[in-house]
């Protein structure tokens, strides 16, 4: 079988010896960077334990690495001809939550597999990326600015975001639509598009706030003063900040912070985390944090400019804009700059469902980077013998 784009020779196809060669070992790196600061953080907020949390995360992050060669190894073209059916079953599972969800902390969002307990709109978020880069990899430049072909993409976003907002995860769905819209600006959708959009979200919002739950209200009251109720809906905030500047420059040492050991600051071992390890670790730790993610998200880029197929563009730059959002809403999270919602820090949050899609975004990402040079024609794949 040989492939062709509009007259140009497809490249060779590389051998398996070869893609593991030229698998990003510096970014694999940098994730296991990462995860390790997530190892350390799990082991302290078990009081000096790899039960319950940092042994099973461990596992799980060595499955994910296999995972993430797996999937880097994959043709390219593989994953852009199954980018729909991949869409189409993380939208099968989120309506299956619907009907048979587990419910937990007040929420019906995941799926009991028995072994691990699946979560959906995680999925999602890789899937809704995979499915609008295959779309705008097949719109022709001209005809992105026409209504018409943004029917179908809109869509696409829209249905998951309403779908886990009912579930109810106000954090997950804005991340959806904010990956979404991140596709659709690299796939060159104009910007005066979102200042339209943006402009009806704002005017909405009185209307909005009446649809939100009342867990979801106080969380908006307590951001704009969390001092109105430091017991109640204000405690998860208050409690972070004053674990934040206790830290100073350096920490209080490994194991040694006071608002994580003593049990004041909730949920240390996900949403929280980036707290504890700024109190243990101080400034000095938390930047050293945000410096392994800002050059996970060069290195995201980079591989991004360097694929000389659309498909391979769209889906690189997608995914790490959808980590940046991750790790932008969580430490904005914890540090009172916008409402408390629950999204994870990506590799250090405890997590199974968060961990595998992670990993699998990052094989992706270099899977683009490994078939760089691989040639799909823009109006799908045409195979010749």
């Amino acid at each position: 079988m040989a492939l062709h784009d509009a007259g140009i020779q497809q490249a060779p196809d590389l051998r398996l010896g070869q893609k593991v060669w030229q698998l990003s070992w510096g970014l694999i790196v940098l994730i296991a960077l990462v995860a390790g600061f997530g190892f350390a953080m799990l082991y302290s907020a078990a009081n000096g334990s790899m039960e319950p949390w940092a042994s099973r995360q461990v596992v799980r992050f060595g499955a994910g690495l296999v995972l993430l060669v797996v999937v880097a190894l994959i043709d390219i073209r593989f994953w852009f001809r199954y980018a729909y059916a991949i869409y189409l079953g993380a939208l099968g599972l989120l309506v299956a939550v619907e009907i048979m969800g587990s419910i937990g902390m007040g929420a019906q969002r995941w799926i009991n597999l028995g072994v691990i307990q699946l979560q959906p709109s995680e999925i999602m978020k890789v899937a809704l990326v995979l499915g609008l880069a295959r779309y705008f990899h097949g719109v022709a430049q001209e005809n992105i600015p026409r209504p018409s072909f943004l029917l179908v993409p809109i869509a696409m976003a829209l249905v998951p975001a309403a779908l886990v907002l009912r579930q109810p995860d106000l954090g997950t769905a804005v991340m959806l639509l904010l990956a979404g819209a991140a596709v659709f600006f690299i796939a060159g959708v104009r910007w005066w598009k979102f200042a339209a959009v943006l402009v009806a979200v704002l005017s909405a919002i009185p209307i909005g706030w009446q649809f939100l739950r009342d867990y979801q209200r106080r969380r908006v009251l307590t951001f704009l003063d969390p001092e109105s109720d430091p017991l109640g809906s204000g405690y998860h905030i208050l409690q972070s900040k004053i674990a934040l500047g206790s830290g100073g420059v350096f920490g209080k040492g490994f194991m040694a912070g006071t608002q994580s050991h003593l049990n004041f600051l909730p949920e240390k071992q996900t949403d929280f985390i980036f707290t504890m390890l700024a109190e243990e670790l101080g400034m000095a730790g938390g930047l050293t944090l945000l410096a392994l993610y800002t050059l996970i998200f060069v290195y995201g880029a980079a591989i991004a400019l360097r694929a000389r197929n659309h498909f391979g563009r769209l889906l690189a730059l997608g995914l790490t804009v959808n980590l940046f959002l991750y790790v932008f809403i969580n430490i904005a999270m914890v540090t009172g700059l916008i409402p408390v919602v629950g999204v994870p820090l990506p590799l250090i949050s405890y997590g199974g469902t968060v961990m595998l899609t992670l990993m699998t975004a990052f094989g992706l990402t270099i899977s683009v980077y490994v078939h760089r040079d691989t040639r799909i024609p823009r109006r799908g794949l045409r195979a010749t013998t």
